[in-house]
């Protein structure tokens, strides 16, 4: 049966009065075995109160088993620990070994643990970025293709950024930290990275030596660049979360549902949008939300430069009146917006980089919002002369649709009686539109009629029967009359009858079908 602490505390006190377990175990009235396995467990620094452990056949070996994980730093394997012991003369079975492993890997860990000093963060001092896997995207020639989330967490305000691009290279990187330091108002002190290619060229003697380029970068921002421990994570960790955040929230998966992207702009909204929400919310750590903690952040970084720092983004163009650059004796199509601007283009394996300083530009329908300083605005496959690559995506006001087909006349209003039709409805744009592609005439008599029907049964109504009418190919003198009154009964409006030759009111020959001419006989 087992003893309660209360008991277990007498017999101890009965055997320090006493001294010999027969004469402790009377007056506790237990048996002296009992008053003995006490007092052993007591004196070897073990707990009385717990289960009591059986000696076991590897614990001669646990020296050497400790001596193996100290020399292994903790990562050798239990099936090699049980060779060796076997060869020791350990006669158990593994089963045991791997227990035994466990428990001196455990012990080896809870002396060896890793201790964290709080990171006490100054305002305008560090800023942290790193690389993320992006989700797969339609790229210029609609074939889907990586992407990377550029991911930099400014460490006192908490505040994020999160751009998306194509490719890791040293001008990506460039342009993106631009971007980001446009976006918080000024410069950190210090900026610290891991050690891709483009930050550290090499390490001698454990020192990283930083790629010459991005020191000049740094130098033109008033920044240093840093680099972590390499293979080492956790000492850049604030950056790691958004990272893990980010792709988390961005890149579609099961656990968030998100649908693929159909194209590059969509993921550049969603960034957008992600940033948008991480931080306006109140962080965790320093019960602040970030929006607000940077505004009182950006009195402690330093001016930016006016101008961005374009030593790695390649060569000046200029964008013509047609929205286009030449480069290599082959004209590539510009986003609307850039005319008279100067853009850099670079080549990336097969492919043509063009960026812009949005900074020097009014907003563009389409551009994401918030995107400011070095962007990439194009990217074209690289062609020959006489190979012209051009977007049609980029002329959205062109003639010509992006797929080729012929865009839909706009209508216009040129005086009182067009603007006062134009004014129906869609409906009566699209009326108009169909009407003058069928040739109609009298289209203006026509447009007064449906103003005038408007004015008594309702704007919305004629409307809707002017659609009708587009879609049916009704033009006729009293036709919107008839579908306005066809749809006051109450008539399902899918139920159209187009004007074709099944439908005519013309009489037609279907009587002569029976009809016979009677032959001539012929005498010879």
């Amino acid at each position: 049966m087992k003893k309660s602490d209360r008991e277990i505390m007498e017999i101890l006190e009965a055997f320090d009065a006493t001294g010999v377990a027969h004469s402790a175990a009377g007056l506790a009235g237990v048996d002296p075995k009992t008053v003995r396995r006490y007092a052993a467990a007591r004196d070897a620094g073990q707990p009385v109160t717990g289960p009591g452990r059986r000696p076991r056949m590897i614990d001669r070996f646990m020296p050497k088993i400790e001596e193996w994980i100290e020399r292994s730093k903790g990562k050798v394997r239990a099936d090699v620990v049980h060779e060796r012991l076997v060869g020791l003369g350990y006669i158990g079975t593994d089963r045991t070994t791997r227990r035994a492993v466990a428990e001196a890997k455990a012990a080896w860990r809870a002396g060896h643990r890793r201790t964290y000093r709080p990171w006490i963060t100054e305002p305008g001092l560090w800023l942290q970025f790193d690389w993320g896997e992006g989700p797969r995207v339609p790229g210029p020639d609609g074939v889907p293709r990586r992407t990377l989330l550029f991911c930099a967490w400014l460490a006192w305000s908490r505040f994020r950024v999160v751009i998306p691009v194509w490719d890791q290279s040293l001008p990506s990187l460039v342009s993106c930290l631009d971007a980001t330091l446009r976006r918080l108002g000024g410069v950190p002190s210090y900026v610290l990275t891991d050690n891709p290619k483009t930050v550290t060229i090499d390490h001698v003697a454990g020192v990283a030596v930083r790629h010459p380029q991005i020191v000049e970068a740094a130098r033109h921002y008033g920044t240093q660049v840093h680099t972590c421990v390499p293979y080492d994570p956790e000492s850049k960790g604030g950056t790691e979360a958004t990272v893990k955040i980010a792709k988390a929230d961005l890149v579609p998966t099961e656990a968030n549902l998100r649908a693929e992207y159909a194209s590059f702009g969509e993921l550049e909204a969603a960034c957008e949008a992600f940033m948008a929400k991480v931080n306006q919310r109140i962080h965790r750590e320093s019960a602040r939300v970030p929006a607000q903690a940077l505004i009182e952040e950006r009195r402690r970084l330093h001016p930016l430069p006016a101008a961005p720092h374009t030593m790695v983004l390649g060569q000046a163009r200029s964008v013509h009146t047609d929205q286009t650059i030449r480069f290599g004796s082959v004209r590539y199509s510009t986003p609307p917006g850039l005319v008279g601007t100067e853009v850099w283009v670079r080549v990336a394996g097969h492919e043509l980089v063009i960026i812009a300083d949005l900074d020097t530009l009014p907003l563009q329908p389409g551009w994401a919002l918030g995107r400011r300083g070095l962007v990439e605005v194009a990217r074209h496959r690289l062609s020959t002369p006489g190979n012209p690559r051009i977007d049609l995506s980029h002329y959205p006001e062109h003639p010509q649709a992006p797929d080729g087909s012929p865009r839909p006349p706009r209508p216009k209003a040129r005086n009182l009686a067009e603007d006062a039709f134009l004014r129906i409805g869609e409906g009566a744009h699209t009326w108009l539109i169909e009407a003058s592609a069928a040739g109609t005439t009298r289209i203006r008599s026509k447009m007064a009629a449906a103003v005038e029907l408007a004015a008594l049964v309702g704007a919305d109504t004629v409307d809707a029967a002017l659609g009708l009418a587009a879609t049916a190919g009704r033009f006729a003198e009293h036709d919107l009359v008839a579908i306005v009154e066809h749809q006051a009964t109450g008539a399902d409006p899918a139920e159209l009858v187009t004007v074709d030759e099944t439908h005519s009111a013309q009489p037609g020959t279907s009587s002569w079908a029976n009809f016979t001419t009677p032959t001539r006989s012929t005498n010879r």
